[in-house]
């Protein structure tokens, strides 16, 4: 197939290409300047210097396309609008074709819930409440096939914002590493490399449809996490903060989300798309894989 890609340089939308190309798919990475374009071709992939609020230009792309994979993200108060122009693009260029379109968007969306499925209800903090409106046009969408996969915080390969968050914590007195909280609430994960492969797997199944709810199962603690995240920054140990100073540290909006307490199994990409993550668990990686160092 051949695959337009938005996010191509990307942490998660660079392993997607990746993923894409070594399984034999054709990538049209959508890229905003040369400079980009010049990366994502060294990785293989075709690319379309392209303004992604440019409705026209955007539709013209994707209607020589296969299907299409949005990963790309300002991360800023202009996410909204950037996902918004983008949906509204593929959704002109793909009603009635059938053709994928998939969406990313993470598991914030759902709140605090213990046992996170594509079932639970949503009750989103507020940095992240203007999601879901977004999402249920792309799977409203008319024979297009819409598959929103809500991420857990991805991780792998040194990289990713959130295990840098914690590798940047601040510290005590005695170089111990600050937690987010008080440690005890849990996050779910995915390794970076087993989510572009479940976004490998939705392109290729045309039975895939509709939200994946996508975690490795292993659901750490946010202490259990600060504390392997010592090991690899050279600290001595983790201790307990409190909310109010990550409130402080971070901004409401932000803390308000790394608060939650969330726990996923994944059942529905394991059981209908024979999804199976295969790389070490976040723990892992801070006490013996890429963090380190």
């Amino acid at each position: 197939m051949n695959v337009a890609l938005t996010g191509a340089t990307g942490f998660i939308g660079s392993h997607v290409l990746e993923e894409l190309h070594k399984h034999g798919h054709e990538v049209t990475a959508l890229v905003r300047d040369d400079a980009q374009a010049d990366i994502v071709a060294t990785r293989g992939a075709t690319p379309t210097v392209i303004d992604l609020y440019d409705r026209p230009a955007v539709v013209s792309a994707l209607r020589t396309a296969d299907g299409a994979i949005h990963t790309a993200s300002p991360g800023d108060a202009t996410s909204a609008d950037l996902d918004s122009a983008v949906v509204d693009a593929a959704i002109n260029a793909f009603a009635g074709t059938g053709k994928p379109y998939l969406h990313i968007s993470g598991v914030w969306i759902y709140g605090t819930n213990p046992a996170i499925s594509e079932k639970s209800p949503f009750n989103p903090p507020a940095m992240v409440a203007w999601r879901q409106p977004i999402e249920r046009r792309v799977l409203d969408a008319t024979d297009m096939r819409g598959v929103v996969i809500t991420s857990s915080v991805a991780y792998g390969d040194g990289g990713g914002g959130i295990p840098g968050l914690l590798l940047g914590s601040p510290r005590d007195d005695a170089g111990n590493l600050i937690m987010l909280g008080t440690g005890q609430q849990h996050w779910s994960t995915v390794h970076v490399a087993d989510l572009a492969d479940f976004f490998r797997r939705v392109v290729e199944h045309d039975s895939a449809r509709g939200y994946y709810v996508i975690g490795n199962g292993v659901n750490s603690t946010v202490a259990e996490l600060t504390e392997a995240a010592a090991v690899a920054a050279g600290a001595p140990a983790a201790v307990p903060g409190s909310d109010e100073e990550a409130r402080a540290r971070l901004g409401e909006y932000f803390a308000d989300v790394l608060l939650l307490d969330q726990s996923t199994t994944a059942a529905k990409a394991r059981t209908e798309l024979d999804w199976a993550p295969s790389h070490p668990g976040l723990v892992d990686e801070f006490r013996h894989g890429s963090y380190r160092n």
